[in-house]
């Protein structure tokens, strides 16, 4: 019997980015045929591995990392900058990609110090306000929790930052990326404590899950 302190707790997301994170696990190694459909379970169990499985919404996994909840986690770069949370990053996992971008309305193209001194809409209001610091600009951030593409058309900000993979939103809204702000993928987290005490549990399937990364394992 397994004793509850070495069992290794990790935290898969839900949606689109858990079909991949299954693969990547079962191409290290684990046992994941029983993940592949879980149904409506949110907390399942690999006697072989000894590793418990929790099942969470992608913006959620950095809070059950950083409590110590889950042991690691797989979760997108957007979100671990977004929530500033204090975890471990340990590898970036190449798949998931995603970047943000400025956007303005077609036929507003500027230099983007043109919009110094200007209210930018986003969901993200850490990554956009760090980003503007970074640029020396001070902007009004608005928050919003959805449809931000909507701001500009009805004078609620001069422009958005928003997370893209197609760039189909923002074309049917007629917006116009400016600027890249940030890159993002999918990436391996670990809570500080679990990292140093379960290190030779968690250790040896980082190295797997990184020989995996580096082989191309997700795209064979």
């Amino acid at each position: 019997m397994v004793a509850a302190r070495d069992i290794l707790t990790v935290a898969l997301p839900k949606g689109t980015l858990y079909g991949p994170s299954v693969k990547l696990l079962g191409c290290a190694g684990l046992a994941t045929g029983f993940l592949e459909n879980p149904g409506r379970q949110l907390l399942l169990y690999s006697e072989k591995d000894a590793v418990r499985f929790i099942i969470c919404r992608p913006t959620d996994i950095p809070t059950y990392v950083e409590y110590g909840a889950a042991d690691i986690g797989l979760a997108g770069k957007d979100t671990i900058v977004e929530q500033n949370k204090d975890v471990y990053e340990l590898l970036d996992l190449k798949y998931g990609g995603c970047r943000f971008v400025v956007a303005v309305p077609e036929g507003k193209e500027q230099p983007l110090q043109y919009w110094n001194q200007t209210r930018v809409a986003t969901k993200f209001p850490r990554i956009a306000e760090e980003f503007f610091r970074q640029q020396g600009m001070q902007m009004e951030i608005i928050k919003l929790h959805g449809n931000i593409e909507l701001a500009p058309i009805v004078g609620l900000a001069e422009m958005i930052v928003d997370l893209v993979s197609t760039g189909r939103t923002l074309r049917e809204n007629k917006l116009v990326p400016v600027a890249d702000v940030l890159r993002s993928t999918s990436r391996l987290i670990a809570n500080r404590v679990s990292h140093r005490l379960k290190n030779e549990r968690i250790n040896p399937l980082v190295e797997r899950i990184r020989q995996v990364v580096e082989e191309g394992g997700l795209e064979k």
